[in-house]
């Protein structure tokens, strides 16, 4: 059974920082792609930041560049995302997902198959 646990969420101030985790367990973590994603509040969910299986290709969206990191650490079958400069507008709940194949770089909504319960990031004025 895959299980992806997040953590890390909370309340910050506009300009602070936030690092989220998100261990998985049920399949062979280094082999597999991952993703941050996030939906606010009458939005779609959207991708965040994508790490290959690799960490050899990452990328982001456009309005968090330069401001928010994706790592993976294989031997803690573990995901993070590293929040700084936060805007009122990075609130949302956040999630992770985990590719549905091995050894790809999955980078659709579609491509991830598991995903977290979510973590309620928000940012304050």
């Amino acid at each position: 059974q895959v299980q992806l646990v997040e953590s890390g969420g909370g309340l910050v101030p506009a300009g602070g920082s936030l690092r989220l985790s998100c261990v998985v367990s049920g399949r062979n973590f280094k082999d597999y792609g991952m993703a941050w994603f996030r939906q606010a509040p009458g939005k779609e969910r959207e991708s965040v930041a994508i790490i290959s299986f690799n960490v050899r290709e990452i990328i982001y969206a456009d309005s968090v560049k330069g401001r928010f990191t994706i790592s993976r650490d294989n031997a803690k079958n573990t995901v993070y995302l590293q929040m700084n400069s936060l805007k009122l507008e990075d609130t949302a709940v956040y999630y992770c997902a985990i590719a549905k194949y091995t050894w790809t770089f999955a980078t659709l909504r579609d491509e991830f198959d598991y995903w977290g319960q979510g973590t309620q990031v928000t940012v304050s004025s």
